[in-house]
């Protein structure tokens, strides 16, 4: 579904990625590993077209989408949780889940009972502002509010930061979920190793901007990929 080669991407005169390549397919979760600053949320920019890139191309279900704005991504289905969720804290979580509504055409505006079963808290709490609600609460109506928008792709960029571990399990077990009902791709940036490893079928390990070990995550050589991930 996704086919990202080659990418290059400046900020400014530094160069952030070099020469990058990532795929993901329908029904398996790609992971990216790394540190901070060593350019897997640069990546998911230049995928989501919240950054244009400087060389290469990105393919999206066969078509060149390599110059297409943020928006029109969107629509064509590519859902994106950044890190630090930015969800709208004077919102309520009801209005958050439908500003998801955006993306899509007027006659298919509607929460899905799906999204409630798969995070039943947020049934509960309508009502409630987005800034009420506790870190691990936030982090689950920001992944909701992207399956609002019936996505084909879902990136999800370090879903397990800052939250506690009983709200991992529920994100894993999510994830886990949308990834066996096989209708849509994931990709899923992350430090946190157990959890990357559990999830994924392929994996990519980013240093400074490049990918320098990536494969299936049945054949990964753990102790190699554990050197990327510590400081």
């Amino acid at each position: 579904m996704l086919d990202a080669q080659n990418i290059n991407l400046h900020y400014g005169a530094s160069l952030a990625l070099q020469g990058v390549s990532l795929k993901a397919e329908k029904g398996k979760v790609s992971c990216i590993l790394g540190r901070n600053g060593v350019g897997k949320s640069s990546l998911m920019q230049a995928v989501t077209g919240r950054h244009p890139v400087s060389a290469g191309t990105i393919i999206w279900n066969g078509d060149d989408i390599t110059k297409l704005p943020a928006a029109d991504r969107a629509k064509r289905g590519i859902a994106y949780v950044p890190q630090g969720r930015q969800i709208f804290s004077q919102l309520t979580v009801k209005e958050n889940l439908q500003t998801g509504f955006a993306t899509l055409p007027r006659g298919h505006r509607k929460i899905k009972d799906e999204i409630f079963d798969l995070f039943p808290v947020l049934r509960k709490m309508l009502a409630r502002r987005g800034g009420d609600l506790s870190g691990g609460q936030q982090q689950q109506l920001s992944i909701a509010r992207a399956l609002v928008t019936q996505p084909q792709m879902l990136i999800l960029d370090e879903p397990t930061e800052g939250i506690q571990p009983s709200i991992i399990k529920d994100i894993h077990n999510v994830i886990d979920i949308l990834r066996q009902q096989g209708d849509m791709a994931i990709i899923l940036v992350e430090q946190y190793f157990e959890f990357a490893r559990a999830l994924g079928d392929t994996y990519a390990v980013m240093d400074r901007g490049l990918v320098t070990l990536s494969g299936n995550v049945a054949d990964m050589n753990e102790t190699e990929v554990r050197k990327f991930l510590t400081v």
